[in-house]
């Protein structure tokens, strides 16, 4: 199947050494972040906290303190809901070397070209809006869709990553028209491979290398199902 074969040729190229580079420097940056983001909310309670608060039968309970070091327990719901906007928002500022180094690898006779750096940063930017406000959507209707929402989770980031990822790499080769309409085209696959990616997202630690890993299997599922993307291509870059 298309989108497994684009996902397992994704997998194989995150070892190669000009991709892992990127995934390792991917991953410093967002652990890198959420550990000062995690900082500066400690710091916060503890400085801005009032300090003491008395307790019968307890005594004298340093409020700011307390609940400086308690909120150490929200890192991993913290980490659940803000590492796939935090990591997609990363892998925008390298999706570009990916796509240029797998086309480089498996598709040297069709190879794209880059967008510029304004596209670049305003398509990040979308993924990093999109599934920020799916995962905040979602923590608030879990009360209400209890089971669920995880499957309301998955499905809309799967289709805005999937949306988002193919827009990029199918780009490289046409022009923003073009990417919809075989986008719109492929519409299931392109949602599957979204859903997958979202899915893995949600595995601890694996997550912080997935977008990048997501730039490459999105760059293999364009050239998979469009066929060829150079000079003749039937999808040629307007």
């Amino acid at each position: 199947m298309t989108v497994f074969r684009a996902l397992i040729l994704a997998w194989l190229d995150l070892l190669r050494p000009r991709i892992l580079r990127l995934a390792l420097m991917g991953i410093a940056l967002t652990i890198l972040l959420f550990v000062a983001l995690q900082s500066a909310v400690f710091w916060a309670l503890r400085s801005f906290v009032p300090g003491n608060l008395t307790l019968p039968w307890i005594g004298s309970w340093d409020l700011g303190s307390a609940l400086s070091w308690g909120s150490l327990a929200l890192f991993p719901l913290m980490g659940f809901f803000l590492m796939a906007p935090v990591a997609a928002g990363f892998a925008g500022l390298f999706a570009e070397r990916v796509a240029e180094v797998v086309e480089e690898m498996h598709y040297p006779a069709r190879q794209g070209a880059g967008l510029d750096f304004m596209d670049g940063l305003l398509e990040s930017i979308a993924v990093v809006l999109a599934v920020l406000g799916v995962a905040i959507l979602s923590l608030f209707l879990t009360p209400f869709l209890g089971p669920l929402a995880p499957l309301l989770l998955f499905g809309a980031n799967g289709w805005l990553l999937g949306r988002e990822f193919f827009q990029m790499a199918a780009r490289r080769h046409m022009d923003e028209p073009q990417a919809t309409a075989l986008r719109k085209a492929n519409a299931s696959r392109v949602t599957l491979a979204g859903v997958l990616v979202a899915v893995a997202l949600a595995i601890p630690f694996v997550n912080i290398a997935v977008p990048l890993l997501a730039a490459a299997a999105f760059t293999h599922l364009f050239h998979l199902i469009s066929g060829t993307s150079g000079q003749g291509s039937r999808y040629p870059r307007g």
